[in-house]
């Protein structure tokens, strides 16, 4: 016996299409039926092959924070990816190790049974095609754009016996999970009264920014958009921050810099090649003081020297504390280097970017190396931090590598490793110069999605 019933629900894109589902005795002892309230109904069957009544049982959903902190306790979890394929290798969830994903763009799903029966092409193209990869000992996250297709993912897993589970909101929920809380990651890479250094990690966007303490006092590197994370770490640490660096203009998220000297009534501090937007050719509007190359500043027992290396942006800064640590912003990352073309400006900027990664290379090879991104959270050492000294890196880092060639095989090289140019990333240098404002809503927005400041190779 087959019963029949259509139900309207929304696919990614707001597109409204009818749904028909069936429950045959293929489905018994336990038969679904999705409603438009997000529910299954289970219908049970008696020996004549009768409808017993209904029992309700809520869709399976996890918040993107409770998503996070099931990878964090590395519990067994499969993610079930079903957004385009360009979008899945742009951006993917991701935590240190990396729990094993299947892409499989939506639109190939439906194409069994169509816009008329989804989740009849669901429960078909399972098990055709992915009966062999899909596990059935562990939880599978059902992953889209928004968190629309991946509840009549789940339902359609759910249906074969898997134990699916949608992501709420999707991946716009899992790129601002500020919304949940547990953004920002404070971590320790050396604590003491005399010096600490914290490392603050945007696990989302792949951004890492730096606190530097000594002696009650405190100067924040590359500050993120949430200037309230670093308020309330000092308040925590007992800290008074009296001075914001940051290593350049950025392009690929909000910089916090001038807000937090605001509030705070001190200096932030930018080479004034960085006062300029690139593209629009137009002086910045936020108040700034210029850093020069050789500038020190001394706070406690810390003392910091700024080393202008050009490429990147013109204005990019490197910093180097107490001759040890060496702060390299949008230089070198672990895994690849900075790409020059993000002013609109690759053939020119590229040479520039080989000579001042050339000037890096000179420093002291046990010097500790802090990014400014990182490209995997694979690349943390033990203790949740992304680090490395140069002398390790001038020996795998490809970039690095590649700098030590002559200036024509680096310029070809970056030019032909560049991946797509974000067009966001022009408004972003506008807001973070002043130029253009954006409330809350639009910041999220623009800085939706993993950074890109890396080489393609460093995402591959």
């Amino acid at each position: 016996r087959t019963s029949f019933v259509s139900v309207m629900t929304h696919l990614e894109g707001a597109l409204l299409v009818s749904q028909h589902f069936y429950l045959t005795p293929f489905y018994t002892p336990n038969s679904t039926l999705p409603t438009p309230r997000g529910m299954l109904y289970f219908c049970n069957y008696n020996s004549r092959g009768e409808t017993m009544p209904a029992r309700q049982a809520p869709l399976k959903e996890w918040t993107a924070q409770e998503l996070k902190e099931h990878l964090d306790r590395d519990e067994k979890l499969y993610i079930f990816d079903v957004r385009s394929r360009e979008a899945f290798s742009a951006w993917k969830i991701e935590d240190r190790k990396n729990p094993p994903t299947l892409n499989v763009p939506y639109t190939e799903i439906f194409k069994h049974g169509g816009k008329d029966d989804p989740l009849g092409s669901i429960v078909t193209h399972t098990q055709k095609e992915l009966a062999k990869q899909l596990p059935k000992d562990q939880p599978i996250v059902a992953v889209c754009d928004m968190g629309n297709t991946s509840k009549l993912i789940a339902q359609g897993l759910q249906m074969l016996g898997y134990d699916a589970i949608s992501l709420k909101g999707g991946m716009d929920a899992w790129g601002n999970l500020d919304a949940w809380g547990n953004l920002y990651e404070f971590k320790p890479v050396v604590e003491s009264h005399e010096l600490s250094v914290y490392q603050v990690s945007r696990p989302a966007r792949g951004c890492l920014s730096y606190v530097i303490a000594s002696q009650g006092h405190a100067v924040v590197i590359d500050p993120l958009r949430h200037a309230e994370k670093y308020l309330n770490f000092a308040r925590e640490k007992n800290l008074q921050i009296a001075l914001v660096l940051d290593t350049h203009a950025h392009a690929d998220h909000i910089s916090s810099g001038p807000m937090l000297a605001e509030q705070l009534h001190v200096s932030y501090y930018l080479h004034p090649y960085d006062g300029i937007h690139p593209i629009d050719v137009l002086p910045a509007q936020i108040a700034f003081e210029p850093l020069r190359d050789g500038q020190e500043f001394s706070i406690g027992k810390a003392s910091i020297k700024a080393i202008h290396i050009p490429g990147h942006t013109l204005g990019n800064v490197a910093y180097v504390l107490n001759g040890k640590y060496l702060f390299t912003g949008d230089s070198i990352f672990l895994e690849s280097i900075a790409r020059p073309d993000l002013g609109g400006r690759g053939e020119t900027w590229a040479p520039l970017h080989y000579r001042s990664l050339r000037k890096l290379s000179e420093l002291p090879k046990e010097m500790t190396v802090l990014p400014g991104h990182f490209s995997s959270p694979r690349e943390a050492n033990a203790d949740g931090c992304f680090l490395a000294t140069l002398g390790e890196l001038s020996k795998k880092n490809e970039g690095l590598l590649m700098a030590q060639k002559s200036e024509r095989e680096f310029v070809k090289y970056i030019l032909s490793s560049l991946p797509q140019f974000p067009p966001q990333y022009v408004d972003i240098k506008r807001v973070n110069a002043g130029l253009l404002l954006a409330d809350g809503e639009k910041a999220a927005e623009l800085e939706l999605g993993r950074n890109v400041c890396a080489l393609a190779k460093a995402h591959s």
